[in-house]
């Protein structure tokens, strides 16, 4: 199984646009959830969320009112929004400034301007692999996870389009640590595949040729296959 890191969980939420609370229209923050569990112990099972910080939303005006009374509790809820879906659920905060310590959108601006520096840096890179067909570089951005997952994304499409026949055992072995450029890589190594018209042995992996019914290295037959 593979695991997003924070950093990645972030881009992801980055290229969409911010929701808005149902409840009053406002567009909502984006907010750090703590490292720390709450309740049941089992936390929001999210790195962010989003959260309407509107004084004046109605759910928070009427939520101070609506825990007195049914709880005796002096405090009321924000709407909370799981990033990337249509879910909606109550945070409980007990005072104006509750939760407001968690706002990242002025990081989050600085972080997009990083972002897209990154992304520009990277595009700039592989189009110049691309035109001297050099696989070593598009590989070495393709593995480093620290370099922004479209730039991988592209990287490991590229190399469909430069790898040669060579290239597809060890391209099998790579561990991108990623399921999306994974698949990428995958598509690509089929790729590579379909411009030398050839394919791999069905019982000892070595390539062959497409229209071969006999693999010549382990002697099966592979017509059909």
């Amino acid at each position: 199984m593979t695991f997003e890191t924070r950093e990645q969980v972030l881009e992801r939420i980055m290229e969409h646009p911010k929701p808005t609370c149902p409840h009053c229209n406002q567009e909502m923050s984006l907010y750090e959830v703590p490292l720390v569990n709450f309740s049941d112990g089992l936390g929001w099972g999210e790195p962010y969320l989003y959260l309407c910080f509107n004084d004046e939303c109605p759910l928070y005006v009427k939520g101070w009112e609506n825990m007195q009374e049914n709880y005796a509790q002096r405090c009321s809820y924000r709407c909370l929004n799981y990033p990337g879906t249509k879910k909606y659920e109550l945070m409980p905060v007990f005072s104006k400034h509750g939760a407001t310590g968690q706002i990242i959108d002025d990081q989050v601006i600085a972080q997009q301007e990083t972002l897209k520096e990154n992304i520009k840096k990277g595009f700039s890179i592989l189009a110049t692999c691309y035109v001297e067909k050099d696989g070593p570089g598009i590989l070495r951005l393709l593995l480093d996870p620290t370099e922004p997952m479209r730039v991988r994304l592209k990287a490991a499409e590229m190399i469909g389009d430069v790898g040669d026949i060579d290239a597809i055992d060890p391209l099998r072995g790579l561990k991108v640590g990623n399921e999306k450029v994974q698949e990428k890589l995958d598509a690509s190594i089929r790729k590579i595949h379909e411009r030398f018209f050839t394919r791999e042995c069905p019982f000892c992996a070595e390539i062959i040729k497409k229209r071969a019914n006999v693999c010549k290295h382990c002697g099966k037959d592979v017509a059909g296959e």
